[in-house]
């Protein structure tokens, strides 16, 4: 049975608009007399020409700005009839003194709009956009990219039932189309329509000329939603003539009739199905850029590490390399209205992998990510696991977006971000250990049912919402690639060895050159180039570890090989008998095999001689700089900043083998720094929101040898800053 699943976390902001027939459009542009009507019409010109078979739209590289790089976000909507002095200026003074700086604004755009009704909305956006930049704040423009809501249109008119509705939306393998009435998610009300369209059709047109005027009203950002194929009502979309005849051009192959993993066309229509996705939001970036060339993108993104990708077609890193578009990671929590309160240890486990998947596939650009909470101490909690990972945080209260969780949280813990911005999102993160997340093994290595965000699918009593329905295949323990990455992320954590995920999508050299460790956690599908950049780097002097049965034995389709990609490297090959664990010279490097999936186990079974299988090698190649002595369910993470070394502490020591009441429990550890060579620390000092202020304060330390020690009391995040100098 699939699971309850699907974005259920936007705010019900409905207008009172009807929507109608199509009107002519006047195209707002802004200009020193004012705002003038575009003597072109329409969508500002001729539209943007569907995308032909195979081709590819290329965004210019830019640098993200600065308070992009630094931003504290939040919510803000107003009505169509919202006067700026009384309806928006207070709104933007309150979000400012909650210390944040770029206000997500999410008005009508999600319901159907004639032109005309399109249009006027396009002055009130400016006209926010205005207060927000006298405030000194930045404005992004939320707009969902494949759904579009009639409001009443279960009985009423519809854009479904029109003929443009009916021919671009979406549809499944059996040609059923891609349209539901609410209360099948929370952000469809009972009596509305969600019709999800298909990004190959004139759909395609009708936005981006939209998104266009959305970046001339002096917006700093658009927001687009949901570029996916929604499964609620139905699964493996899209089959409709658009997708075909795309999917037949990119492919040469025909539309495959069921969904069928032993099928090479099926396989191969799950891999286009992703990189059609990250072209249609490649064109919605270059269109919004092509009419404000300061215009960055931040698309929201529901997949993040675990097996959804794989049913709704978006794999979010693939978008990592295009530098005016990032992410809004969407990463999901435990109950809808209980937040992370009655999560496990292993749960925690989860959204720490899931924060620093977001982290790394944002790739150097900033990843914005939700940061949910229920009440005050949870909420402050998430908080300070989204600034730990790297990612700018923003704060709501589940499920909706519109409210925080706790305003007094939100500024304290944005006061404290603000004050500690370079600290937090300029640093380089200072992991020598890579964790390799393979989307495409992800796709084809024993995929299940159930998307396998967490591990803990049965609500403790009394739990409404959960984000299961209490089926194991739910689990991420029953999902054999994905339990064996998230085990092995929990031996990380828990050894408090800092590291970064690296996405297998742009996979380079240069991007592996920093890590002196590799992990690769059931390998199996990979691309012949991908396989020449692991080889490359394992004879340059890195060290792999590898594990899970019949490694690299699939491509990046999921075709089976005829030789294992890595059997070289491995030191065996597919017409062997494959050995426990072998280790095996390569070059100037090392890689390490352990057969059985050691993570998964050790993801259900806190065993540390199973953890040592993993970390052996891992301690061996890359001894961290950093260590800890306490509970090892603090979590640790590492970065340098100028003569600083950083290290940031997370205490989820609240969480345990089984749900229990959410507690705040200071913990006290030791934090243990090597020196290098030729350096000395002047001084120790802690930050924390924790307290009343962000200040930072000494901490006494000593030294011995080539280490400092310096211990330090973690109520809920800590950041230890060691400021070193040259000795002599």
């Amino acid at each position: 049975m699939r699971e309850r699943r699907g974005l259920t976390r936007r705010a019900l902001l409905r207008g009172s608009l009807a929507a109608g027939g199509a009107a002519a459009a006047v195209r707002l542009l802004p200009g020193r007399a004012g705002w003038q009507p575009d003597p072109t019409g329409g969508l500002g010109g001729p539209g943007v020409p569907l995308r032909p078979a195979g081709a590819a739209t290329r965004l210019t590289p830019a640098a993200f700005p600065e308070w992009a790089r630094h931003a504290r976000i939040a919510d803000a909507t107003f009505d169509d009839d919202a006067d700026p002095a009384r309806d928006m200026r207070p709104v933007i003074d309150a979000l400012k003194k909650q210390n944040v700086s770029v206000i997500e604004v999410d008005t009508i755009l999600s319901n159907w709009l004639t032109d005309a009704e399109f249009t006027r909305h396009l002055g009130k956006i400016h006209s926010f956009a205005e207060l927000a930049h006298t405030a000194g704040m930045r404005v992004v423009m939320y707009y969902p990219s494949l759904e579009l809501i009639s409001v009443g249109g279960e009985k009423g008119p519809s854009f479904y039932k029109t003929a443009e509705g009916a021919s671009w939306v979406q549809r499944d393998l059996t040609g059923q189309p891609n349209v539901f009435y609410g209360s099948l998610v929370v952000w469809v009300d009972p009596g509305d329509e969600s019709c999800w369209l298909s990004p190959n059709s004139p759909w395609r047109d009708y936005y981006l000329g939209r998104v266009k005027k959305i970046a001339a009203t002096g917006v700093d950002a658009i927001w687009p939603d949901v570029p996916i194929y929604f499964d609620g009502a139905l699964s493996w979309c899209d089959t409709s003539s658009w997708a075909t005849a795309a999917f037949t051009g990119d492919t040469g192959l025909p539309m495959p009739a069921k969904p069928d993993f032993k099928d090479p066309v099926f396989r191969r229509y799950v891999d286009w199905r992703h990189h059609n996705l990250n072209q249609w939001q490649l064109d919605i970036a270059a269109a919004g850029r092509s009419a404000n060339p300061d215009l960055v993108t931040f698309v929201e993104t529901v997949t993040m590490d675990y097996d959804y990708a794989t049913t709704i077609g978006l794999d979010g890193a693939l978008l990592r390399t295009a530098e005016s578009a990032s992410h809004v990671w969407e990463v999901d929590i435990l109950g809808n209205y209980d937040g992370m309160r009655h999560a496990t240890a292993d749960d925690w486990i989860c959204l720490i992998s899931m924060y620093k998947y977001a982290r790394a596939a944002s790739g150097t650009k900033p990843a914005w990510a939700f940061s949910y909470g229920w009440q005050a101490d949870d909420a402050s909690l998430v908080l300070t696991e989204v600034l730990a990972a790297g990612c700018n945080p923003y704060e709501v209260k589940t499920p909706f977006k519109s409210d925080s969780a706790d305003l007094p949280t939100r500024t304290r813990v944005y006061g404290f971000a603000a004050a500690h911005r370079e600290r937090l999102f300029d640093a380089e993160r200072g992991a020598e250990v890579g964790l390799y997340h393979s989307s495409a093994s992800r796709d084809f290595t024993a995929p299940r049912d159930g998307s396998g965000m967490y591990v803990n699918t049965k609500p403790p009593a009394g739990v409404e919402e959960w984000w299961s329905e209490n089926y194991a295949e739910e689990s991420c323990l029953n999902h054999p690639w994905l339990g064996e990455f998230r085990g092995t992320v929990k031996a990380l954590v828990r050894a408090q060895i800092p590291f970064d995920t690296v996405p297998s999508p742009g996979l380079t050299a240069a991007g592996l050159a920093r890590y002196r460790v590799l992990l690769l956690p059931y390998l199996q599908a990979v691309s012949d180039a991908e396989a020449a950049v692991l080889r490359d780097y394992v004879t340059g002097g890195g060290t792999l570890v590898v594990t899970g049965p019949t490694p690299t034995s699939l491509t990046e389709y999921g075709t089976a090989r005829t030789e294992y990609a890595l059997a070289d490297v491995l030191g065996f090959g597919a017409a062997e008998p494959q050995p426990e664990t072998r280790e095996h010279a390569v070059g100037a490097g090392t890689c390490h095999y352990v057969k059985d999936l050691a993570g998964l186990r050790y993801l259900g079974k806190t065993d540390q001689a199973t953890a040592d299988r993993l970390l052996g090698p891992v301690r061996a190649a890359a001894p961290p700089v950093v260590g800890l002595t306490g509970d090892p369910r603090i979590h640790l993470e590492l970065s340098r900043l100028g003569d600083e070394t950083l290290v940031q502490l997370v205490n989820f020591t609240c969480f345990g083998d089984a749900p229990a009441a959410f507690t705040t429990r200071p913990a006290t550890c030791t934090v243990r720094l090597t020196v290098p060579a030729g350096r000395r620390v002047t001084a120790v000092t802690v930050s924390s929101p924790d307290g009343p202020s962000p200040d930072p304060r000494p901490v006494p330390w000593q030294a011995t040898g080539d280490a400092v020690t310096a211990e330090v009391t973690v109520a809920q995040y800590a950041l230890l800053a060691f400021t070193t100098a040259t000795t002599g």
